[in-house]
């Protein structure tokens, strides 16, 4: 599908994998909505990307929202359609505590792992379900953005990130792997569903991405990590996810399917 003069909703898009893909969309030709907690600095990342060339008369937006409230997300999801046919959703909303489930404290308290699971799992399920409805709702395209007739109808594509933590979570990751396990299993369902309204749904399970998550941590710290990684031996850059979730947009044959994005990597037990 393609991705010029589609509305397009990114979640968690002030920093990280979100920021990222929120910039390759808005290049892409996009009209952007860049959603995330009212704390975040994504008002100061909208303006960036509206001060790029070429952006005045697509300008993003940042609205603030957490996923997990309903009222929030279809906020979000009515402002993204009044600008554009929304087509396109990207979920980067996440967090990643670590907590091991029996501690030198006790064991983890159960509010922690539902706090992961509810922002994780539940958050983007919220965002596919209402997103979904309004897609539903649009007049297909087809795979180069013509009215369909006769060519690959398609009325949306969205795009949620899981983790290489949902096949070889470390020591410590219990609620982090439950949650992208949950977001990974979903997406065959879910591709399946919406396949009658001309949606598809795509996952990536990114590795060692050098996103705020990591940034925190020493030079030497978040070299040893990249090191890590088979080829190429590096963190990977938060560009080269938006770069997948562009092509997944754009080819109309990836669909129903997790896609790892890891430079080859399997996660050692701690």
């Amino acid at each position: 599908m393609r991705i010029n003069g589609c509305s397009a909703l990114v979640t968690g898009a002030a920093s990280g994998l979100g920021l990222a893909t929120a910039r390759a969309l808005h290049e892409a030709g996009a009209h952007v909505v860049l959603f995330d907690l009212a704390s975040s600095a994504g008002s100061e990342r909208a303006a960036e990307l509206t001060a790029a060339p070429g952006s005045a008369s697509r300008s993003p937006i940042f609205l603030p929202g957490d996923v997990t409230v309903e009222t929030d997300v279809q906020a979000a999801v009515e402002a993204a359609g009044a600008v554009a046919p929304l087509r396109i959703v990207v979920n980067c909303a996440g967090i990643a505590p670590a907590a091991r489930t029996v501690g030198r404290q006790g064991p983890m308290a159960l509010a922690d792992f539902e706090r992961v699971l509810r922002v994780n799992l539940l958050g983007t399920f919220n965002v596919v379900r209402l997103a979904a409805a309004a897609m539903q709702a649009t007049e297909p395209v087809d795979a180069v953005g013509a009215t369909a007739a006769g060519g690959t109808p398609e009325r949306g594509v969205i795009v949620n990130t899981a983790s290489v933590a949902a096949f070889d979570g470390q020591i410590g990751q219990a609620a982090y792997a439950a949650s992208k396990g949950g977001v990974a299993a979903m997406t065959l369902p879910l591709a399946r569903e919406f396949a009658r309204s001309l949606i598809r749904v795509v996952t990536i399970a990114p590795g060692l991405f050098d996103t705020p998550l990591l940034q925190g941590l020493p030079a030497e710290a978040r070299a040893s990590l990249g090191a890590q990684v088979p080829h190429p031996a590096r963190l990977g850059d938060p560009a080269e996810y938006a770069a997948l979730v562009r092509h997944i947009v754009e080819n109309p044959m990836l669909n129903g399917e997790t896609i790892r994005l890891d430079g080859g990597i399997r996660m050692a037990p701690q």
